[in-house]
């Protein structure tokens, strides 16, 4: 069965965005960038709210920008052809390639996908549709990539009100720059 895992940039004290909904902070270099563009090779399907959906419609025509460079043409390649799944109460269409809005609610999706043949993970992103993950139960990884920043405040990466979810400890990694990746599995 496929696993679901939820995996953003954090703040050191615990946010995705800062209060000011600013993400500069956690700007990769090129060996955090690298771990993405890996990561998501192991990605069979991302699902996404809306706000994190608008931001990366940028990664659906990111080829026509002569600035890139290769790692971020590749990283953009990935991202476009992988399924994607939106979650929105206020959109009633979305672009981009394999991209499609959600037909029901966030728990028969991730039913309906895991059950589906095909690999790779399930992924969430957005610190909104992770907490109604986490608060269903859904999320069987946490890979958190805590960046060496204090933002003070902003969305957190956890829920405030989840409840207590016992977890185990994978892997971790320290890159050069700082920034940790700690990955967690919930313990059922």
């Amino acid at each position: 069965m496929r696993r679901v895992t939820y995996s953003m940039n954090t703040s050191l004290d615990g946010f995705v965005v800062d209060p000011n909904g600013a993400i500069d902070w956690s700007d990769p270099d090129e060996e955090v960038f690298r771990h993405f563009t890996d990561e998501l090779r192991q990605t069979g399907v991302h699902l996404l709210g809306r706000r994190l959906y608008e931001t990366m419609l940028y990664w659906e025509t990111a080829e026509q920008d002569e600035s890139l460079d290769a790692a971020e043409l590749e990283w953009a390649a990935l991202w476009k052809a992988l399924p994607k799944v939106v979650f929105s109460r206020t959109l009633t269409t979305v672009r981009g390639s394999n991209t499609r809005l959600a037909s029901g609610t966030l728990t028969e999706e991730i039913e309906r996908l895991r059950t589906q043949p095909g690999d790779g993970d399930i992924a969430i992103g957005g610190a909104s549709l992770a907490a109604e993950a986490a608060e269903a139960g859904l999320i069987d990884e946490y890979r958190a990539v805590v960046h060496p920043v204090l933002v003070g405040g902003g969305i957190p990466y956890f829920p405030r009100d989840e409840r207590r979810v016992k977890l185990e400890l994978v892997d971790s990694h320290t890159f050069a720059s700082g920034v940790v990746r700690l990955r967690h599995r919930v313990n059922r």
